[in-house]
């Protein structure tokens, strides 16, 4: 298969789709990759690298988006809907409930659409959201001390404080892969620290884990109002994939936040799961300010740190690019389970439930399609 690895031109997005090993790997199995120039460059990886890999390197983006496949890291942009057709294959992150306009065109191209963040293996895990979910939990907490300081206007309270002083409260909201990792990086600081979820299995899960350095509560509205105005720091995790986030931190709750405390929404991807997020923003502008409270909203949070979060997603997804060049669609829909999953379109038909009641579309099950 002729598989195209382009240049991510999503604002300040320096991640790419396939690292030089990938392209090994790629092409050990017969297949031919071609890499837009300086498409790695941001993550450490220079045309160079690709080459040695056995890539072949192009400078014009239509022709690497003329391949059979492509494989990206961020959903495609307007300027690309241009380069889509009938039959091609595009594997990368899509979250399409929160984005009616891409997810008609790649119906009406009958673009083949593959999404990382809903392949689900047996036991529900989701194997390519888990490294970016990874990477966005630690940065939120990352982020909240950059914003804290007095300087980026915030309440000029040290995170974990000195002996004698306060520490920053901090209420993580999910307690998934974001959410965990979120709530670990916090507490590693000294934070006081307050995990909320709703799965009771997963409440002793985190309670086994965590000991007495975090404290765990039910996701219920009482606790979630209760957490929030006591915060300086709320970091919302939740979503469910494939489908818009629930919106749990409503704007009544927000508007009783301490002045200058902080919200950063990892779900934006998804359309927030924080009704005072109405818009993602980008890393040349990460916040807005509602009621007196910063709003970080970054879409693309793993972008800013693109060398970590290249190697940590391909070394997830490699495995599944080489099963979706290695299979004909048809045979690979009928007896790829957790890859069938992650298909949402198919020649002109929408395979996702949610999507499909997000943006009021017709829905057909993937397996009577293929």
């Amino acid at each position: 298969m002729k598989i195209g690895i382009p240049k991510e031109i999503k604002a300040q997005e320096n991640r790419v789709g396939v690292t030089p090993s990938g392209v090994i790997e790629l092409v050990k199995h017969n297949h031919n990759v071609y890499v837009e120039t300086n498409a790695g460059l941001g993550s450490g990886f220079s045309d160079e690298d690709y080459q040695k890999a056995g890539a072949i390197i192009l400078d014009n983006p239509a022709e690497i988006w003329a391949k059979e496949m492509v494989i990206k890291v961020k959903e495609p942009l307007e300027s690309e809907y241009k380069y889509f057709y009938e039959g091609q294959i595009i594997f990368t992150y899509f979250h399409l409930a929160s984005n009616k306009t891409l997810t008609k065109a790649l119906l009406n191209a009958k673009v083949t659409a593959i999404a990382y963040e809903t392949i689900q293996l047996e036991d529900k895990s989701l194997p390519l959201l888990r490294p970016m979910s990874e990477v966005a939990g630690r940065l939120a907490v990352i982020n909240a001390t950059h914003f804290m300081f007095k300087t980026n206007g915030g309440t000029g309270l040290l995170m974990n404080g000195t002996p004698g002083t306060e520490r920053a409260k901090v209420t993580v909201i999910g307690g998934g892969v974001a959410g965990t990792a979120a709530a670990d990086m916090a507490a590693s600081i000294d934070c006081d620290v307050t995990l909320i979820e709703f799965n009771e299995n997963r409440i002793r899960e985190l309670y086994h884990l965590f000991g007495n350095k975090v404290h765990i509560l039910k996701s219920n509205h009482a606790n979630i109002e209760k957490a929030v105005l006591n915060s300086e720091v709320v970091i919302s995790t939740v979503l469910i994939p494939g489908a818009s986030a629930p919106k749990l931190v409503t704007e009544a709750m927000v508007k009783k936040m301490k002045k200058n405390s902080i919200i950063i929404d990892v779900a934006i991807d998804q359309g927030g799961s924080v009704e005072t997020v109405t818009k993602a923003t980008t890393h040349n502008d990460p916040i807005f300010i509602m009621h007196d409270v910063i709003h970080y909203s970054v879409a693309n949070m793993p972008g800013a740190v693109p060398r970590t979060s290249t190697i940590a997603l391909t070394n997830a997804t490699i495995q599944y690019a080489l099963v979706i060049a290695n299979i004909d669609f048809k045979t690979l829909c009928k007896t790829q389970t957790a890859i069938r999953k992650g298909v949402q379109t198919f020649n002109g038909n929408l395979v996702v439930a949610p999507v499909a009641e997000a943006h009021n579309l017709d829905y057909v099950d993937v397996l009577s399609v293929c």
